[in-house]
């Protein structure tokens, strides 16, 4: 399957993650929930851009480096999302998490796990070696899925006790760290990249 099929399936599935993120996170106040739908959109936003990139890359009059170029605009707007989330997590802790609903979350993250794992099934394990853009796709979902099994966990523990919604908050910090770090690691292949005449190998 080519780069730009299994590129199109990951889209269309993080696409029909996002607006019920958002719906839940707003309804039940979840912080997390509400982290993990603005990594889904920033992730789809890339990969659209991955999409238009590998094909501008093939055109005979196409930049070589499109792809890396994405890959840069992607670590970009991981920053943004990292700094949102840690900003709107931090001040929750340092005031009052308002009652989240647990069920929702549980439910919303459960099935945005699952998606996460379908579509790092489609782009494949070797994906991260094939260039610097399908590398970050390949990150990025992976790190989703870890974040919404996290956000998950949360909901289970806050529908069981019916406390603890100071949690919710501390993990979506914990989102932003990982979307974060990822986003610095694929940020610095990525100008290592765009600074040699050669493309970067990957390993």
């Amino acid at each position: 399957m080519s780069q730009e099929s299994r590129l199109y399936r990951v889209l269309l599935l993080n696409v029909s993650m996002i607006a019920g993120l958002v719906i839940v996170g707003l309804s039940s106040h979840s912080l997390g929930v509400l982290a993990a739908g603005a990594d889904f959109a920033a992730d789809s936003i890339a990969i659209g851009l991955g999409i238009m990139a590998i094909r501008f890359s093939h055109h005979p009059h196409g930049h070589p480096k499109a792809t890396s170029i994405v890959a840069l605009i992607n670590s970009v707007i991981l920053l943004i999302v990292t700094a949102s989330v840690l900003f709107g997590g931090i001040n929750r802790l340092r005031t009052n998490t308002p009652h989240i609903e647990g069920l929702s979350v549980l439910v919303v993250s459960v099935v945005a796990a699952i998606v996460m794992v379908i579509s790092a099934l489609i782009l494949g394990r070797d994906a991260g070696k094939e260039d610097l853009h399908m590398r970050s796709v390949l990150l990025d979902t992976i790190a989703d899925g870890a974040s919404a099994t996290a956000v998950a966990v949360t909901g289970g523990i806050i529908f069981i006790t019916g406390r603890f919604f100071w949690i919710d908050s501390l993990v979506s910090v914990i989102i932003g760290l990982i979307v974060g770090y990822n986003a610095v690691k694929l940020l610095k292949d990525v100008i290592r990249s765009l600074s040699q005449r050669n493309p970067v190998k990957l390993s």
